[in-house]
């Protein structure tokens, strides 16, 4: 068994030196810092005010791909000159939302100056009825990050994880709490202070992200990180939450050892994969501490369904327009010109030279191969695993 991991432990001393060389890490903003910026605000609007202007707050678009750009080593990156979108407080559109983030900026500096956290349910539950909706609180504090150039994990406001992790590793948390995910058969759950952890400790040759909970599921009942090899399994149930992305790129930042993504062989299985691996637009400014580059596509491929020789149980072909999805992850990514068939053939490229095949049948077709359950033999993940060749 240890012969099939030779590519791997290659991969990783790889992956080491090129850490050595470029440390992309990004280190946080110290709590005085983020007070400092918030009363810089404050200033500016008593200072409007003063004056007897109506205050005005300046925020980065966030919604618009216009003002992010693709970087090869992090991945989605905010350019500099991004659109400025402008909240008046004399205006009835954005008045409301002006006084929400005067809310909530109130609330981040009185945990981040007691050096206290909460949740963003906590915060929501405490005043249901000034934010409306979890999903207008959620806005509003990325807006405050973004507004403040701040990570949100250093507002002090942490979401609930909705990720699990199992597998060769032990670490505290900031409290002190000692969390072993060594078990076989259950998983822990992502900590939601993945920035309070320390003390990592692991022999794992390799860090696997699985799409789905019930794929997830299935290599722990089949006991894969003891009877593979000393490894970690983590799953962001779908579409990863930050938390998840977090806890990724500190064991990859920490253990300097090859990620590989278990994605459905759909375009939706690889736009998560690319989340992980490229970022995302809304928290583009932190993609130094949320992408990890060097994520490689173990699968699955559709390739692998022909080689399993059990299309017919395995498959159902969903007749909708998921191609416009892989269009759509590509052109948002480069952000060109170019003509869809043009498109269609580097979309491979980007994605690291995977599967021409696959994008020339969608050009085709509009069904697309869905697994419908775990279908990877106990043979097939450890073969991936150690002939996987590709350059950092």
């Amino acid at each position: 068994m240890a012969d099939q991991f030779i590519e791997v432990d290659e991969l990783r001393d790889t992956l080491r030196e090129s850490l050595e060389k470029e440390d992309r890490r990004q280190e946080d903003i110290s709590r005085q810092d983020v007070l400092t910026r918030i009363e810089r605000v404050i200033q500016t609007i008593v200072f409007s005010v003063s004056e007897g202007e109506a205050p005005v707050l300046r925020l980065m678009n966030r919604c618009n791909w216009a003002s992010v750009r693709f970087h090869e080593s992090v991945g989605l990156v905010r350019k500099a000159d991004v659109p400025v979108t402008t909240l008046r407080c004399d205006c009835p559109s954005s008045a409301t939302r002006f006084a929400l983030i005067f809310k909530l900026l109130s609330v981040i500096y009185k945990l981040v100056q007691s050096d206290s956290y909460a949740t963003k349910r906590d915060i929501y539950y405490n005043d249901p009825q000034l934010f409306g909706s979890q999903k207008t609180l959620d806005s509003i504090l990325d807006d405050i990050s973004c507004m403040l150039k701040v990570p949100r994990r250093s507002l002090h406001v942490f979401a609930t994880s909705k990720g699990f992790i199992s597998g060769d590793l032990c670490y505290l948390e900031e409290d002190g709490t000692k969390v072993d995910c060594n078990s076989s058969s259950t998983a822990v759950p992502v900590s939601s202070n993945v920035n309070g952890i320390r003390n990592i400790v692991s022999a794992a040759k390799f860090i696997l992200i699985v799409e789905k909970d019930a794929t997830f599921q299935r290599l722990l009942d089949d006991a894969f990180c003891t009877r593979l090899s000393p490894c970690i399994i983590i799953t962001g149930k779908g579409v990863p939450d930050v938390n998840s992305r977090l806890m990724v790129r500190k064991l990859w930042d920490t253990l300097h050892i090859p990620v590989f993504a278990l994605v459905d062989a759909d375009p939706y299985g690889i736009e998560i994969m690319c989340i992980y691996k490229y970022g995302s637009r809304s928290p583009a400014f932190e993609a130094h501490s949320l992408t990890v580059p060097s994520v490689l596509w173990l699968g699955l491929l559709p390739s692998d369904i022909q080689r399993f020789g059990k299309v017919n149980s395995l498959l159902c072909f969903v007749v909708q327009s998921p191609r416009g999805n892989a269009y759509s992850i590509f052109s948002s990514r480069e952000q060109n010109q170019q003509p869809e068939d043009q498109r269609l053939h580097q979309l491979p490229t980007c994605l690291g030279e995977r599967d021409r095949s696959y994008a020339e049948t969608e050009a085709e077709s509009d069904t697309v191969p869905v697994i419908h359950r775990p279908a990877l033999p106990h043979s097939s993940l450890p073969a991936k695993t150690a002939l996987w060749r590709l350059d950092i």
